[in-house]
């Protein structure tokens, strides 16, 4: 685990090439604390921070092959490594390390760019071809490590995190409308965009090459969206994922440090720690973290579940002066970022990195086998004919923001696929109920059209597993793998995410939807193939989301905040992005218990607060330690 950083094609002397890449690495040390590395020759520099896992004594990257012509640096963990080595060894290669970064390097000679489809586990990857002067850049199937990349008229640069793009003093640093737009309504920055006008995210799946005579091209190896599998019985689906869990859980094991797993008692994260606990003679360390309010806190179960499976358990009951860590925690994203939910996951990552320095969590079973409650709300939804939405909308749009039964009409003005991305986006326009100034809201359709795309590559399938690959395409990666990576990196912890073994994802993804979710309960089959595994207590209790109270907090400690927000004057220029008029009427009512408006307000106040750690150069650096809450761990 690490992170990485580098460009090609640019015309700079050995030295200034050499203290340019090594910038870059410094902004991400925290990704890689345990060392460095750098390959620089003409027009191309590779450098990485080094998180020691695999081979702590001789997985120094980059590594190169035989000859030294192929040099990679490489962000993650092959999990199929050993495989892959005796089949490479049979073909003739020669290994100099124990790490799986080397098998990249052969994976490469023998496939070329297909090397990455032979890969089982979460990565991204930059390798230099010396002969053919070309750079592969590759990121995993699902999304679980960023890559972004630079293409400029005379070459590219590319990073784990854009605090390395900012180390530059020729980056222009210009902001993207079209993704900041984009935050406003989903939270996170969606792939392909960037915060930063010219930069681009590789998206999940995909390879880029780059040379000097070709530039950049893309290709995609890799989708979610994939036929129904052929109709089984539901005992043989349950058995073989049994299997599959069993499989991908086992394969995330290895380490030569300290491992563990995040515990919130949910169905996910039992899952992951019961099948670790398999071994009763080395009992997994688990952690968890709760709140002082009891609707927030799941400390409580996750011990009990933990006592349940034999686990050595440390949680930690945390009542934290929410002001204290609202700018730390903002700080720890290279882009605007609003999911609340970053703040306890960094606690309990933070936690965890005190006795670990790799821990598993349970991300990625609510996409796969349809565990979320807005799954369920949209198919209960009724549907309006087409001839009546706009009829629905016209009315709900002429009646008062604080009209009752206005949002429940423009929702069901809506067609299924933006009833979807109602439960997930807010909307642009503040003539919507939204606060996005106007240069930024679209002149046509609404903020359903995020999703256009995912939607029709879904579209062979039913409406249900729709929803579904269109979380796994974009709230997945977008969100919860962008939360979990940059929240435990901040403290150089590795998080690794067995339900997301791509063999899992796509069995779960080909499923016919009846297996996951029928007569109103969600994960159907997953329940089946868990029974037994996990305590009682796990199967029965309703989902209960890994969340913050943001609605009493703007209400209490982060008051200030808000007031702070809606003052005539503002030194970071957020009202180029926000529509005054709309901020000041959410908090308002906010304020009024008229409606609950923290998702959007959460919002504003991570772009106000991101905007300043921009303007001040914090971007730039590498993440300090967040200020330590008192309270003594369990």
């Amino acid at each position: 685990m690490c992170g990485i950083a580098g460009f090609a094609g640019w015309s700079l002397d050995t030295d200034h090439a050499r203290r340019t890449v090594r910038a870059m690495c410094d902004a991400i040390i925290h990704r890689g604390p345990d060392g460095s590395g750098y390959f620089v020759a003409p027009e191309v520099a590779l450098g990485m921070r080094r998180l020691a896992i695999i081979d702590v004594a001789g997985g120094q990257q980059p590594i190169g092959n035989e000859d030294g012509s192929i040099q990679v640096v490489f962000n993650g963990e092959i999990y199929n490594h050993h495989a892959l080595r005796d089949a490479l060894r049979a073909r003739g290669h020669r290994f100099r390390t124990r790490c799986d970064t080397e098998t990249i390097v052969h994976l490469y000679e023998e496939h070329g760019d297909d090397f990455v489809v032979h890969l089982r586990g979460m990565f991204a990857i930059a390798l230099w071809d010396e002969r053919r002067k070309r750079l592969v850049l590759a990121r995993d199937r699902v999304g679980i490590k960023p890559l972004s990349y630079w293409v400029t008229p005379d070459g590219i640069a590319f990073c784990s995190e854009l605090r390395s793009l900012l180390t530059l003093p020729r980056f222009p640093r210009r902001l993207d409308q079209r993704a900041i737009a984009a935050f406003l309504s989903l939270g996170y920055v969606p792939d392909p965009l960037s915060a930063f006008a010219g930069v681009a995210k590789l998206p999940p799946g995909h390879v880029l090459t780059w040379s000097a005579d070709r530039g950049a091209a893309v290709r995609r190896y890799w989708t979610p969206v994939s036929a129904e599998r052929a109709p089984e019985s539901e005992d043989d689906a349950t058995e073989h994922l049994r299997e599959l869990l069993g499989e991908a859980v086992t394969s995330h094991l290895e380490s030569e440090v300290p491992l563990g797993a995040f515990l919130s008692g949910g169905l996910d994260s039992s899952t992951v720690v019961a099948l670790m606990a398999g071994d009763r003679s080395r009992p997994p360390h688990t952690f968890a973290i709760g709140f002082a309010e009891q609707a927030y806190n799941e400390a409580p179960h996750a011990r009990r579940v933990a006592a349940a499976l034999g686990t050595r358990h440390t949680d930690l009951e945390v009542v934290p002066a929410a002001d204290r860590f609202v700018e730390s925690v903002v700080g720890l994203f290279d882009e605007p970022f609003a999911d609340a939910s970053a703040l306890p996951t960094y606690l309990v990552a933070r936690l965890a990195r005190t006795e670990v320095t790799v821990s598993l969590s349970g991300d990625g079973g609510d996409e796969l086998f349809g565990g979320y409650t807005r799954y369920l709300d949209i198919l209960k939804r009724p549907q309006v004919p087409g001839w009546g939405r706009p009829f629905l909308r016209t009315v709900g749009r002429a009646l008062p923001h604080v009209a009752p039964g206005r949002g429940r009409l423009l929702d069901l003005a809506r067609t299924r696929p933006a009833a979807y991305a109602g439960t997930v986006a807010l909307p642009l326009a503040p003539a919507d109920g939204g606060m996005a100034a106007p240069l930024l809201v679209p002149r046509e359709g609404e903020f359903g059209d995020l999703f256009a795309g995912a939607f029709e590559e879904a579209a062979v399938r039913d409406f249900t597993s729709q929803m579904m690959l269109v979380d796994v395409a974009t709230y997945l990666p977008g969100d919860i793998l962008t939360k979990v990576d940059r929240a435990s990196m901040a403290v150089s912890l590795e998080a690794r995410v067995p339900l997301l073994d791509h063999p899992l994802v796509e069995f779960a993804l080909g499923l016919p939807a009846g297996l996951k979710i029928r007569d109103g309960v969600g994960k159907r089959v997953f329940r089946q193939a868990i029974r037994g595994l996990v305590p009682p207590e796990v199967m029965d209790r309703p989902k209960h989301g890994f969340s913050v109270p943001l609605g009493s907090w703007f209400r209490g400690p982060l008051r200030q905040r808000i007031d702070a927000l809606t003052l005539p004057r503002d030194g970071v220029g957020i009202y180029d992005f926000l529509d005054r008029r709309a901020v000041s009427r959410l908090a308002s009512e906010h304020l009024m218990r008229r409606r609950d408006h923290s998702t959007a307000l959460w919002r504003a106040l991570v772009l106000q607060l991101w905007l300043g750690h921009l303007d001040a150069g914090r971007l730039a650096r590498s993440i300090p330690a967040l200020p330590h809450e008192p309270a003594e761990p369990r």
